[in-house]
């Protein structure tokens, strides 16, 4: 017994006919995910940073000490963990309460090309209300 196709009225089957992604479609999307790599190349280091530093400014509340202490202690945990966006002295230390709260917000700038640029705002704190206080000028 041979298989039989059903043919669904009013559509015609053309023999021979492939389906599938034509070169140009297949170009486009290695180009869109090209793009994307290229995207995840460039960000994903200066997450890792960012992740790091807010690390860093946990185990500077830990050390405890005075507020030059903490940031020697975050400068120490940068310069292991390769931290170059932020230093110890960018760090704010607040006391509102009994427990010190350290913040730090910055700027990062990746370029993508020659004309564009990608820029992220990085903020963390140890304040349990996630409030980042501002560095006072």
């Amino acid at each position: 017994m041979g298989a039989h196709k059903q043919v669904v009225p009013g559509t015609q089957v053309v023999p021979g006919k492939q389906a599938g992604i034509s070169l140009t479609g297949l170009i486009l999307v290695l180009m869109v995910l090209g793009f994307f790599a290229l995207l995840t190349i460039k960000i994903v280091p200066s997450f890792l940073e960012y992740r790091a530093a807010r690390d860093g400014i946990v185990r500077a509340k830990a050390a405890g000490g005075s507020p030059a202490e903490m940031r020697e202690a975050f400068d120490k945990f940068a310069q292991i963990n390769d931290i170059e966006a932020i230093r110890g002295r960018d760090l704010v230390i607040s006391r509102e309460g009994a427990a010190p709260e350290i913040s730090f917000a910055y700027e990062k700038r990746i370029p993508l090309t020659e004309r564009a640029t990608l820029v992220i705002d990085y903020d963390g704190t140890t304040d349990p209300s996630g409030v980042v206080a501002a560095k006072a000028d």
